[in-house]
């Protein structure tokens, strides 16, 4: 995997093009800061390291947050008690995706195990309090080779100009939502599915300024 030290170094530069990006409303400042979200993907990371990982996974969630096990399940009822592993997975993230008002993001990347490896996607929601970021959801599966690591992580933003004015995925705000859900400004979208048999469906949407692009599809097969 991809050294920390790269990751951490590329924050400033993407804090530098987030900060040519900032609008005001509300209490919460809109603003998308693509290293904001790398930096607590990384620091989640680090905190399964050094606590133990569903330990972090407890730490770093959002009220009424939800996993893909593979069936969707409540995060914190799922977590509650739960034994850390005797080693935790280390990950990293490759992508990015942020909407205009940098209240949304989703990253992508690869996680490894002594004896496994494996791709995940979690979506992150920006804090009114602490203007951090916790997940909401989290979904993920086993690869047969390490996901290729780049060489710089790809942040990407939502055009602001020309927002949808009323999307057809309603804000996500409860745990039946952060399935399907929006950003604030509606400029990301994303959906998650399982069908019963173990395969899992996840597709990002991110605003062009004129339509909605599909960033990311992604489908998971079922655990065998």
């Amino acid at each position: 995997m991809r050294r920390l030290a790269g990751a951490l170094a590329l924050l400033s530069v993407l804090t530098a093009e987030a900060e040519a990006r900032p609008e005001r409303r509300g209490s919460l400042r809109p603003y998308a800061d693509p290293a904001a979200v790398i930096a607590a993907e990384i620091a989640f990371n680090q905190l399964a390291q050094a606590k133990g990982q569903w330990t972090a996974f407890r730490a770093t969630s959002a009220r009424d947050a939800v996993m893909f096990v593979p069936e969707r399940v409540d995060a914190r009822q799922w977590l509650k008690g739960r034994p850390d592993p005797p080693v935790a997975a280390r990950w990293q993230p490759h992508e990015v995706w942020v909407s205009c008002d940098g209240s949304y993001a989703v990253t992508r990347g690869g996680w490894r195990k002594p004896d496994s490896t494996g791709v995940f996607v979690t979506v992150w929601q920006r804090q009114e309090k602490t203007r951090g970021y916790r997940w909401v959801l989290d979904i993920g599966d086993t690869l047969a080779q390490p996901l290729a690591a780049p060489e710089m992580i790809a942040g990407r933003v939502a055009e602001c100009a020309g927002r949808p004015a009323r999307p057809g995925v309603a804000p996500a705000q409860a745990p039946d939502e952060w399935t399907h859900g929006r950003s604030d400004d509606g400029t990301l979208r994303w959906a998650a599915e399982y069908d019963g048999s173990g395969t899992r469906v996840f597709n990002v949407q991110r605003w062009t300024g004129a339509a909605f692009e599909e960033s990311l599809h992604v489908e998971f097969a079922p655990r065998r």
